[in-house]
């Protein structure tokens, strides 16, 4: 099965300059300061109108906080001068419920930053279509089953949802195809024993029904510091037969993208010995405004770096808390206290080729 957007692997060796000031770091603070981010996630708001089975910040409480429009007017060009070249807003609450979330990717993609979205797609602001879509790079929407009945269950809503989410995906579908957008439509469900069964037929209604680009289908990671325990002792051996009933669903318009290398890597024994990609390549803004270096340590104060709404993102990202933060990763984090395949595990993996792992004879390319 095809992969086009790389979303089994990594993209880090399309930003070799970056790599390479990484790389020079060391533990010098002085060139480690002025490293920002290539990628971030923002949540917009807290609040969530499901509360899914599997959800890995459940601990963080669903509170409705959200970010204020006047704030991001100031931010956003910011860390666009600085070097930020994506933003993805999801997060810890469910992003189409900030009622100003179509102004936040348009002025995103003003910054000259590529936008996306990750997303339920159960409500759709009535601007969104016209205003937002029109300037995303990406929208994923987590659709985790193939029936209402299994999609209420694991999203823990009411059946109705699936169908308005079908019904939703749909309209953009056809308002991307009618005005000739460039964004990508996807979807992604996790790959659990309560929706193994449907995945081919969530796979034909993504591509059949409703239109979509791709099909991610990908393993369960077990947060640390998650509520949720149901799925802890998950084993993706038998599961992972699946990818051979998804063969031949691909077509021209449509992948079905199987995540198999991140599942075997999950019970994997070999990994790096330390965390590169923190606090450099990537970065997380909570809906309260909390600036964090890794969203699988939120509200853990050695990852947080600032708020946004006092300070503005450079003295944040320059400062302090985060020189505090980079000593911490560099001199004292154990990996072994982190979630496995967390968001910067493939990128880890090829720092780690690049410095701690080196084949030999590397210069006879």
């Amino acid at each position: 099965m095809a992969d086009p957007y790389h979303i089994d692997s990594h993209k880090l060796i399309y930003h070799p300059a970056r790599t390479a000031a990484l790389l020079e770091v060391g533990d010098d603070w002085e060139k480690a300061k002025a490293i920002y981010p290539i990628y971030m996630e923002i949540s917009p708001i807290g609040a969530c109108n499901h509360r899914c089975t599997f959800c890995a910040v459940d601990y963080v409480g669903y509170a409705p906080n959200r970010l204020d429009l006047a704030i991001m007017r100031e931010r956003l060009p910011e860390m666009g001068r600085l070097g930020v070249k994506s933003i993805m807003y999801g997060g810890e609450g469910e992003p189409l419920l900030h009622k100003e979330i179509s102004t936040f990717i348009e002025l995103t993609h003003a910054a000259g930053i590529d936008v996306a979205l990750t997303t339920n797609a159960s409500v759709l602001p009535a601007d969104f279509l016209d205003v937002a879509l029109p300037h995303l790079a990406w929208m994923k929407v987590s659709i985790n089953a193939g029936t209402p009945a299994t999609y209420a269950q694991i999203h823990r809503t009411r059946e109705r949802d699936f169908d308005q989410v079908v019904a939703h995906l749909t309209q953009a579908v056809a308002e991307k195809r009618a005005k000739g957008l460039a964004c990508v439509i996807g979807a992604q469900s996790l790959l659990l024993p309560d929706n193994a069964a449907e995945m081919v037929q969530l796979a034909r209604l993504c591509r059949d029904e409703i239109g979509l680009d791709y099909l991610v289908i990908k393993p369960y990671s077990q947060h640390l510091f998650s509520q949720t325990r149901l799925y802890s002792e998950l084993d993706y051996r038998e599961l992972i037969t699946l990818e051979e009933q998804l063969r031949g669903l691909d077509n021209d318009r449509f992948q079905v993208v199987f995540r198999a290398a991140t599942m075997r890597q999950y019970t994997a024994a070999d990994r790096y010995d330390r965390c590169q990609a923190t606090p450099f390549l990537w970065a997380y803004i909570m809906a309260d405004g909390t600036v964090s270096g890794c969203s699988a340590f939120l509200l853990d104060k050695r990852f947080e770096y600032g708020n946004i709404n006092r300070n503005t993102f450079q003295e944040i990202w320059e400062g302090d808390l985060r020189r505090q933060g980079f000593t911490f990763v560099r001199q004292q984090l154990d990996i072994s206290a982190c979630r496995r395949n967390c968001r910067m595990d493939a990128i880890n993996r090829y720092l780690y080729q690049l410095t701690g792992n080196r084949v030999p004879h590397v210069n006879f390319i």
